[in-house]
This record gives C-alpha cells, sequence and structure tokens, in this order.
C-alpha cells in the first residue's frame, strides 16, 4: 500500500462527511488506485465516490496519531507554563496576539500570533516585566513548517524580549533553530537548556495589554505542602 500522505487524508475525510461527487483529479486517482475509495453508479450515468473500509481504518488511524501528538504537545505546554510561574513569572497559554511588522510597501504588515506560552515576570515595574514567548513543538513536521514560515516567526520575536523553541528530544538538534531563538528540549521528567534565548529591551504594545486584559492568567501555582492546614 502506497503511505497516505496529508493531502490524501484530507481528501478522505472531505468524501466521508459529503456526497461524495468527484472531483476526477490526481488526488482522486491515488486514493481510487490505492483502495482507499470506490466508485458507485448513480441513476442518469453519473458516479459518486465512497470510502471504503480501508480509507475508513485510514482516517480512523490518523485520528489516533493526531489525538496522541496533541496529547503530547499540551502536556509540554503544561510542563513549560508551570515551570515560567516557578521562576516567578506570570503565565498566558491560548492567547491571539498581533504584531506590527514592516511591509514590503513601506507600510505595516499586522500578523497575528498565537504563542503556546507567553509570560511576564511579576513587577511593578514595566522595564523588568521581560516578556517571553514559548513556542512548544513535539513533531519534526510541525517544526520544520513553523521554520518555513518567516513571518510568523517574527512576529513573535517583535511580541517579547526572549523567544524560545521548546522541542521534544530527538526531533531535531539545536543547531537546526535560528540563533534568534533559544532552545530548550523537552524529555519524558525534565526540561533541559540546549541554548539560551537572546535577551533584547521590549514592553508590551497596547494591543498586547488588552489581550492580556481580556484573557485569564493560569492560576498561580500553590507548591506549599502546608497549604490545606
Amino acid at each position: 500500500m502506497p503511505v497516505p500522505t496529508r493531502v490524501h487524508l484530507q481528501r478522505l475525510r472531505q468524501l466521508w462527511r459529503s456526497a461524495g461527487w468527484p472531483c476526477q483529479d490526481l488526488v482522486e486517482i491515488e486514493l481510487l488506485a490505492a483502495g482507499w475509495v470506490e466508485r458507485l453508479a448513480e441513476p442518469g450515468g453519473r458516479e459518486r465516490l465512497r470510502v471504503t473500509d480501508a480509507g475508513v481504518a485510514l482516517i480512523a488511524d490518523s485520528l489516533t496519531r493526531n489525538r496522541a501528538a496533541r496529547d503530547a504537545h499540551e502536556t509540554l505546554v503544561e510542563r513549560v507554563a508551570t515551570e515560567m510561574q516557578r521562576a516567578g513569572r506570570i503565565a498566558w497559554r491560548g492567547l491571539t496576539l498581533r504584531a506590527g511588522l514592516p511591509g514590503d510597501d513601506g507600510g505595516t504588515q499586522w500578523v497575528q500570533a498565537m504563542p503556546d506560552v507567553y509570560s511576564l515576570r511579576h513587577s511593578t515595574v514595566e522595564d523588568y516585566l521581560e516578556p517571553a514567548i514559548h513556542e512548544i513543538k513535539v513533531s519534526r513536521a510541525d517544526l520544520l513548517g513553523e521554520l518555513r514560515r518567516p513571518a510568523k516567526s517574527a512576529a513573535y520575536r517583535a511580541l517579547c524580549g526572549q523567544c524560545w523553541f521548546v522541542i521534544r528530544a530527538g526531533i531535531a538538534e539545536p543547531q537546526e533553530i535560528p540563533l534568534e531563538y533559544g532552545v530548550l528540549l523537552g524529555h519524558a521528567s525534565h526540561l533541559e537548556l540546549a541554548r539560551p534565548a537572546p535577551r533584547r529591551a521590549c514592553k508590551p504594545d497596547f494591543a498586547t495589554w488588552m489581550a492580556l486584559a481580556r484573557a485569564t492568567p493560569l492560576v498561580p501555582l500553590d507548591d506549599d505542602p502546608q497549604s490545606p492546614l
């Protein structure tokens, strides 16, 4: 059997959800040849496509792998956020921020960024906030896809004074990550510092403050074992 690509899996899910009208393109030919879909005759000489049992098994397998990847990603995100809190920082997950980048026409290009973990030092002095972003990657394909989108990476750097990639150990070497980023390796039991992130002065702009005001930071840790007493 051929190895299914992301395009194949996307088309299979579309056919499963739809009435199965053929597109008659090359992707469809590959799906038919692999036996993942089949043609059905309709009244009037038309044809319809149906996902076969082999195609259904392929969809189910992809869902299982995607679910496992999401669980691994969320586990590492939670670990990083916890470490930020233990370092005396206020941490957020699931933020949607906007960064203004220089456009090709000399104007401003607004890019949306959704960092996995955004954190600030717990300080009342604006110059000491040291905003940081940690982007978590647990698969090599996801990491390489991120590095191929320079605008997204530039948006992260514009929004913080320290930008980190936290990668699951084994999916890449630290030297594959551009020098503008720090690198943390996520092991089963701990985080390993592979390269510190360069520091630069950065203060959150008004749009970022508004996003933080609308969001809820993570609940502060209570590591004192006597606190329930």
